[in-house]
């Protein structure tokens, strides 16, 4: 035998401020009347949704792409800068490259005393942090400016110039720059030594 009980449910959106609560029959074991689904049918049907809506997600997470990534220090490539790039001793550390959506890269590079990178541009600019030592950088037509431990450096977009070591100290910076059109960097010519200052 089934007890039929008047219930409120203070679901109607529509009736919200109003003080009215749309009525809905139960029988005697908590089920709804009038063709109104069950808890059980709503749960199955909210779980259908939640499992459509988040299936495309899943399937970006498990390629990785939306996965929080770190490279541990072992398996970053360090390598001699390149002799067409940098004039002296270089140590070039990729800290990381650019993955699409994102253009950023950045790296970690140690000029010895009297090391310099070439001439250069970068098409969206340039970030430095010098971590260690004090450096010089120049822009084209401008004096050479010191860098130290601490320093940030913003060079603007397609502004031609070098940074690098002293001839008595070393340097070493963090260098963060954007691609455009999967160009991050423009080499030029060798700072010679006389634009760098050392006496002929």
């Amino acid at each position: 035998m089934c007890i039929k009980t008047s219930v409120q449910t203070g679901l109607g959106k529509e009736l919200a401020g109003s003080g009215k609560r749309p009525e809905v029959s139960l029988d005697s074991v908590g089920r709804y009347e009038k063709g109104l689904p069950t808890m059980r049918e709503l749960f199955s049907t909210c779980a259908a949704f939640l499992f459509l809506a988040t299936m495309p997600v899943v399937g970006i997470a498990q390629s990785g792409s939306t996965q929080i990534l770190i490279t541990p220090t072992s398996s970053q490539k360090v390598i001699a800068g390149a002799q067409d790039r940098f004039t002296g001793t270089v140590r070039v550390q990729s800290l990381f490259d650019a993955k699409e959506p994102a253009r950023s890269s950045g790296g970690q590079v140690t000029f010895q005393p009297g090391a310099r990178s070439s001439w250069h541009t970068h098409p969206l600019g340039q970030i430095l942090i010098v971590t260690d030592g004090v450096g010089w950088v120049q822009q084209w037509g401008g004096p050479v400016q010191v860098i130290r431990k601490g320093d940030v450096v913003w060079i603007p977009a397609g502004v031609k110039h070098w940074h690098g070591a002293t001839p008595t100290t070393t340097m070493t910076h963090i260098a963060f720059q954007e691609q455009l059109d999967g160009r991050a960097v423009d080499w030029l010519e060798k700072v010679t030594d006389e634009q760098y200052g050392l006496p002929k």
